[in-house]
């Protein structure tokens, strides 16, 4: 399973070059998901009706999977812990323990957001321009 956070999937949406390229290269077989967390962040940047129509046709080839109430528990934890000393974001937080409980890496550029969940493996997918 390949576990896509919200940069990750916003540059497929936006067809950025390098995502498309690194997506063309990933074989049929591969299941791609989103946290639920992911895509409410989507349709939250959705700015009316039809892009949310447009989101959800993009959206329905992806699976979408949720963290279960013990995991969620695991991330109040983290969150009250890192809340304060790491700025910890509360969907940041959820996604990550998502990924943690799957035992699956979160393909993502925000490393940052995700630095104090232990057990929790990141990856940039491809290059991001410098320009």
């Amino acid at each position: 399973m390949l576990l896509l956070d919200s940069d990750v999937m916003i540059d497929l949406l936006r067809q950025y070059p390098p995502a498309v390229e690194w997506f063309n290269t990933l074989e049929d077989k591969e299941e791609l998901a989103l946290p639920g967390y992911v895509v409410m962040k989507l349709i939250q940047g959705c700015r009316n009706k039809t892009e949310q129509k447009s989101l959800k046709r993009e959206l329905a080839t992806y699976g979408v999977v949720w963290p279960s109430s013990t995991n969620c528990d695991k991330a109040l934890a983290i969150f009250t812990q890192y809340r304060l000393s790491h700025n910890a974001g509360l969907l940041d937080v959820l996604i990550g323990q998502t990924a943690v409980a799957l035992n699956t890496p979160l393909y993502t550029f925000n490393q940052k957001h995700y630095l104090f969940i232990s057990k929790l493996q990141t990856i940039q997918p491809y290059q991001k321009s410098t320009k």
